[in-house]
Formats: structure tokens, sequence, C-alpha cells
């Protein structure tokens, strides 16, 4: 069942995390199209600017018959309209002829002058020139508006590309076309020719840098002979960022929310996988109280039977076994109890230190006499190494007992046939530190981080010789961090454990 929901947790989280990518992608792919419309409406526009700047150069060559830089000094340029009469007279009139674009005014002013000898007795008939002058405009404006011009247009475009165009007048007309497309960005420029499948670079920006993300419109698309193969290609530099952050408001907040979808459905599952962890720790606990408990009962239960049952002689030295027996069975039982009342005080914050200051090497010799009986026992050794010269802690004197205690107890059982057990005090910088260390089976390394959790016991396979319930190192660790100390384990498999507790030390 877990790792049903598990799976379909996950297949909705993946199915959500694609529609969130799916709606940032499209966001940033319409940011993009857009950015790509609007570049390249602005380089239409500047071809088309370039187009009409040669037309009118067309217009101006043709009024003045010249193709500039083709006309050499000195050519004859025929009269386009020749005076039809001579004569005496003169006769002034102008033609002016403008147009105004987004970029730029071009204005041409045609003055025309035409002097005759006309006898006076003739100047009654001064109407009759003023008809011609009037038709001669005519036929001026009509020559201007006509397609006349087209065949000069046709003889500029035989020039090459740098001659046709201005450099300044292109850097002018692509930053005022940019700034009408309200494209507010750094780019670099260049004019390129593609013949022969060969790119060259023609003019542009010095630090000009072809990549995949360069803009190109062909120029002079309106040539007589087809257009030739030059372009205007623009990149820039910042593009990527700009777009991210155009979009940034949309994706950011989007992010943030996945982000932390993610990271709480990553939560839950560990919560899950923990709970269920604890699950299982407390059923191993349960079964070791419910027989750590069932135990000495029995025992007690059997005793006073026995006292009971008048099969058995009622001597002073079978009543003195039997009464021992109940004893050390009701000790052991208040001792199990003991334990699981101290993390029921643990879990609620109950605890209560009463703290003083005392000699710890003391302490250690002390709970080392008690203890010597118990190794000796089983014919082993505990071997008190007393170094710290200055030995003074301040803490809870029996709930520190009970720590060395737990740590000897802990030696005992996991130890070898023979023990061998030692205590250490050393004066470490500004700390005192204990050390009890043992010759007992050891603990795999992937274990130190939780044999001081509740429960926790090191797993042993099918060998269940060593009863617990798991909670003595927990209670140690409590303790200790409690008196501001810290506890660090050193254990090898079939080596031995060795247990280091450092106090603050109290300098008198």
């Amino acid at each position: 069942m877990l790792i049903t929901l598990i799976v379909v947790m996950a297949v909705v989280l993946s199915g959500l995390i694609l529609v969130q990518w799916s709606m940032i992608k499209s966001a940033s792919d319409i940011r993009e199209e857009q950015f790509n419309q609007l570049v390249a409406n602005a380089l239409d526009i500047v071809a088309a600017q370039l187009d009409l700047d040669e037309q009118r150069l067309a217009r101006e060559s043709a009024r003045r018959g010249e193709i500039p830089g083709m006309t050499k000094e000195g050519d004859a340029v025929s009269n386009v309209f020749p005076r039809n009469n001579p004569g005496k007279g003169m006769l002034n009139f102008s033609l002016s002829y403008s147009e105004e674009d987004g970029y730029s005014s071009y204005r041409e002013e045609i003055q025309i002058q035409s002097v005759d000898t006309v006898p006076n007795e003739s100047i009654l008939s001064i109407p009759g020139i003023m008809e011609q002058a009037y038709r001669q405009q005519e036929l001026w404006r009509q020559w201007v508006f006509s397609t006349d011009w087209q065949s000069w247009w046709i003889l500029l475009q035989g020039r090459t590309i740098q001659e046709r165009i201005d450099t300044t007048r292109l850097s002018l007309i692509l930053a005022t076309a940019m700034k009408q497309a309200d494209i507010d960005l750094e780019y670099k420029y260049a004019i390129k020719n593609s013949s022969m499948a060969k790119e060259t670079v023609i003019f542009g920006d010095a630090d000009y840098k072809s990549n995949r993300n360069e803009y190109s419109q062909l120029l002079f698309q309106n040539d007589f002979d087809g257009p030739k193969p030059n372009y205007l290609y623009v990149y820039f530099p910042h593009r990527r960022q700009y777009l991210f952050k155009a979009t940034g408001l949309s994706i950011i907040p989007t992010i943030i929310l996945t982000g932390l979808l993610i990271a709480i459905f990553a939560y839950t599952i560990m919560v899950i996988f923990r709970q269920k962890k604890l699950s299982i720790i407390k059923n191993d606990f349960i079964n070791n109280m419910t027989h750590e408990l069932k135990t000495p009962i029995s025992t007690i239960s059997l005793a006073s039977q026995m006292l009971q049952d008048g099969t058995i002689s009622n001597t002073p030295s079978t009543i003195e076994h039997i009464s021992k027996v109940i004893n050390q069975e009701s000790k052991r039982l208040s001792f199990q109890v003991e334990k699981v009342l101290q993390m029921a005080v643990f879990n609620e914050g109950r605890l209560k230190l009463k703290l003083r200051e005392f000699d710890i090497n003391k302490l250690i010799e002390n709970v080392a006499s008690n203890f010597e009986l118990r190794v000796k026992s089983k014919d082993g050794k505990l071997i008190t190494e007393i170094k710290a010269e200055n030995a003074i802690v301040k803490g809870d004197e029996v709930h520190i007992t009970n720590v060395i205690f737990n740590l000897l107890d802990n030696a005992m059982k996991y130890s070898r046939e023979i023990p061998e057990i030692r205590i250490i005090t050393e004066n470490r910088k500004d700390r005192i530190m204990v050390a009890v260390q043992d010759n007992g089976i050891g603990i795999a390394k992937e274990h130190h981080s939780q044999i001081f959790e509740r429960f926790y016991r090191v797993p042993t396979g099918n060998i269940h010789d060593v009863k617990g319930f798991g909670l003595g190192l927990s209670y140690v660790k409590k303790i200790i961090d409690l008196h501001n100390g810290e506890i660090k384990v050193e254990s090898v498999i079939n080596k031995g454990t060795k247990f280091k507790i450092y106090f603050p030390q109290i300098n008198n």
C-alpha cells in the first residue's frame, strides 16, 4: 500500500512538473518569437530605407545628369530641355520637391532660367512666353516624377556594396529602427557578402562575432537584375539574459512553487519511511520489553509457588535461596521498568538536573569498584587509568553515574568470553575526557550514527543472546547533551569499541 501511494504521488508530481515546464517553455517561446518579429521588422525598415535613399540619389543624379563617382571632370552634359526659340528676354521660375519619412527629410529646389533676346516691339507677346514657360515647368515635373530616373537607378545598382551604403547613415537608420521597435538592447552589426559559398564581412562593428542567434536581412531586393547576396547581420550579446528577464515575472514564481512542491513531496516520503522504520523499531522494543519483563515475573511467580507448595522442605537454606532469587529478579524487573520511565520523563521534558561541582575521578573509582565484581565473575579485567589532574566538573552526579554504568554494562554484554574493559580519564585543553573501552564484537561503521537513537539496536542476524530495549545509549546521549558535553564512538568489528565523553572543565 505504501509503495503504491508513493508511486501515485510520484506520477502526479511528475505530471504537474511537466505541465509547469510546458507552460514556462510556451511563455518563453512566445516572448522569443515576439522579440524575433520586432527585430525582423526593424531590419525590414532598414533595408527599405536604404532602397529609398538610393532612389533619392537616382533622382538627384538624373536631374544633374551625372552618376556619383562615374562622371569625369569636363564631360559635357546634354541639355535636357533645349530652348525652342532663341531670342531676347529672361524668364525665371522654380520647382520645389520634398519628401519626408520617419528618419530624415529630403528637399529639392530646381531653378530654371531662360534668357532670350526679345525685341522691344515683341514685348506684348509675353503671355505666349509665359505659356511656354509653364509648359516647360510641367515637362520638368513629369520628368522628375516619371520612370526616367529609374534608368539612373539601374546604373547606381552597378556600384559595389561599399559605394552603395554610407556606414554613418546605416548606423543612424539601424539605431532609429531599433528605438522605434522598442528594443533597448546592445547589438552588433555587420554587412556580409555570401557569394560563391563563402561568407565575407564587408564592414561593420569590429568586435562582431558570428553565432547561431544572429539575425539577417537581404539588402537591395528591388535591384533590376535581381538581388545580390549582400546581407545585413545583427546579433545581441545579451539576448538570453534579456529574454529571461522579460519572462522572469511569470517564470520565477512558478519555479519557486514547483521547487517547494518537490521539497514537500521529498520530505513527506522521508517522514513516511522514518515512521515506518520507527514502527518496526517500536515493535521490536515491545517484543523485547515483553520478554524482559515476562522472564523475571515468571521467575518470581515460580519462586512464590515453591514457597507455597508443600512438596519442598521449608528449610532455612531453601527459603534463603528462593528469597535471594525473588530479590534479584525484583531488582532486575525494577531496573527494566526504570529505564522505560526514564525515557518517558525525557520525552515529556520533565527531567530536572541537580547540578553541583564534583571530582569525576572519584566518581569513576567508585563506579569501577562496584562494577569490578561483575567483571571478575567472567574472569575478566576492569582497568582504570586516572590521568586527569584537574577533574572538577559541574553536573548531576547521579545521572553521570548512570551514564558510566550504562557504558560499562554494554561493554560487558558485547565483550568476548573473557572481557577486558578500560576506564580512562584525561585532560584535553579545556575539557575532561572519560573513555570506556572494551574488546568486544565491535560496531559496524554504518551504524555509528544510529546507535544513539531511541529503540535502535545493532542488527545481529539470528543471534538473540544479548537482550535489551535499545534505550541505554539514547539515555547516555541525552544526559551528555544536557551537560553541554559531547560523546564520540570509535569501533572496529571484532576488535572492540571505545566511547569518549567530553565534559566542560571547571578551573578552580
